[in-house]
């Protein structure tokens, strides 16, 4: 009975917590800095990508939100040794979920500083040599169950600041894979990745 009136009360705020909050509903898109990090890597370079998707903005109490939303993202690294150029693409559907924290700064301006979780799901990609005189490869299975290939399930943790210009939205944040993606039985792969992206809500 306890457990009953305890579901009932986290019911009720919940319902009371949506109704109170404002959502607001954009786009947003920018750039990518990634590489992976882990044992099996050395040498690696950063990879420029770009991020793209749907975002949620859940406003609940004075000055807090939850920030999410639906994007899709590349990751990967470069390596560079002479004629030697190797790239891994990774391309991830990502769902992050982040409390944020906004300080008025004038009518209308607003700094934001949000960190939180995510989750993310790969959904394509590619590995490119090119090794000059001597020719190029490319493959574009980079996720299966494969010794060279990656599992596509990541999370981790991220983190950002940014600002709101009434609709319009700047955001400098930082990612941090904390799976291992590698199929390997002693391999250790995780992603990491920087980003800038501008947004509009509407």
């Amino acid at each position: 009975m306890k457990k009953i009136k305890l579901m009932l009360v986290l019911a009720l705020f919940a319902m009371v917590t949506a109704v109170s909050a404002q959502v607001s509903l954009g786009v947003k898109g920018g750039i990518n800095m990634s590489n992976l990090y882990g044992d099996e890597l050395d040498n690696e370079n950063v990879k420029i990508g770009f991020n793209v998707g749907l975002l949620a903005d859940i406003d609940f109490s004075f000055n807090s939100a939850i920030q999410t939303g639906l994007f899709f993202t590349t990751k990967g690294y470069k390596y560079d040794s002479g004629n030697l150029d190797y790239t891994e693409n990774l391309m991830y559907i990502q769902l992050p979920v982040h409390y944020a924290y906004k300080i008025d700064v004038t009518p209308g301006t607003r700094v934001v500083f949000h960190a939180g979780p995510y989750a993310a799901y790969g959904v394509g990609g590619s590995r490119k040599l090119d090794a000059g005189e001597l020719g190029s490869l490319e493959v574009d299975k980079i996720f299966g169950d494969g010794m060279l290939q990656y599992k596509p399930f990541d999370a981790g943790l991220g983190l950002g600041v940014g600002a709101e210009f009434g609709p319009i939205l700047v955001d400098l944040g930082w990612d941090m894979g904390l799976v291992n993606i590698s199929n390997t039985s002693n391999g250790n792969v995780k992603n990491q990745n920087a980003y800038l992206s501008v947004g509009y809500k509407f």
